[in-house]
């Protein structure tokens, strides 16, 4: 049955699901702390949700159909099963997030500097008692590692489960697309922001990784090429990875933000990190 559909497979560029991604991570991911810092406080007390907690809530509730709406235009079908469980783990990834990043938002507000480690922070070394720093630093790891990766790890996966079925019989004619490179630049972009701030750059270049192995693999031993959307994925990913590399040489040198991500396995510095350490000298 899989077979028979990927032989019928007749290329369509889903642009209206790549461009609905764009812009729904562009304003609800992205724009989640820049609405928080253009909304006045007054409108959302410390003790209630922020504006930022509300895009989170929109993005953690619709990202999962959207996901849904490719997988269910894969050439091939995918186990349901398996894609109920990857939404599983994903929201539960997102929530834990929202929480730990509200209450982050709420310390950055009362002096927490971002582009310190949690022990390193002024305001830490004055909790009474000590112990206290614990309890902050669970929730850094619940906030910026265990979120992350329960949050991202199904998204990435269901992106590799769509890629691994768009390749086709190479003599089966290529289709083009206009608006093709505009939101692959546009979702790459994005795909920094989420790599270099989620810091999930050996998640993103595993994945890149397999899905370069998946095409070698197809394109020179079974003979078969992309579509135009697994091309269109490929090449968002290979540009991700490329402003990833250039936004860490700017900082390559950078003492304050190495010692931060000392402990981290590929060095990347946060945007916010970086905004933290020299944007506020000049906004």
């Amino acid at each position: 049955m899989a077979d028979r559909r990927s032989n019928q497979h007749v290329e369509q560029f889903h642009w209206h699901l790549w461009l609905l991604f764009a812009i729904e991570n562009w304003i609800l991911d992205f724009g989640r702390p820049i609405a928080m810092l253009i909304f006045p406080l007054e409108w959302f007390p410390l003790n209630l949700p922020s504006v930022g907690d509300y895009f989170h809530m929109i993005y953690n509730i619709i990202t999962p159909f959207i996901l849904q709406s490719l997988i269910l235009k894969s050439p091939r079908k995918v186990n349901q099963s398996l894609f109920t469980v990857l939404m599983t783990v994903f929201v539960m990834g997102a929530s834990i997030h929202l929480v730990g990043d509200s209450i982050n938002h709420r310390l950055v507000l009362n002096g927490y500097q971002l582009h310190l480690s949690v022990r390193e922070n002024p305001m830490m070394k004055k909790l009474d008692p000590p112990s206290l720093i614990d309890s902050f630093e669970l929730l850094y790891f619940y906030d910026e590692e265990l979120g992350h990766y329960m949050w991202y790890l199904p998204y990435f996966l269901c992106f590799l489960l769509f890629f691994n079925s768009t390749f086709v019989s190479v003599q089966s004619k290529t289709t083009h697309a206009k608006g093709f490179w505009p939101l692959a630049l546009l979702n790459s972009t994005y795909y920094w922001y989420l790599v270099t701030e989620g810091q999930i750059t050996p998640l993103f270049i595993t994945t890149t990784l397999l899905m370069t192995i998946m095409w070698l693999y197809q394109r020179f031993v079974n003979g078969n090429r992309l579509d135009i959307n697994g091309r269109f994925l490929l090449y968002t990913f290979h540009m991700t990875i490329i402003l990833v590399a250039v936004w860490t040489s700017f900082f390559w040198t950078d003492e304050v933000l190495r010692t931060k991500y000392a402990s981290s396995l590929i060095y990347v510095p946060e945007p916010w990190s970086v905004y933290s350490l020299y944007g506020k000298r000049f906004f």
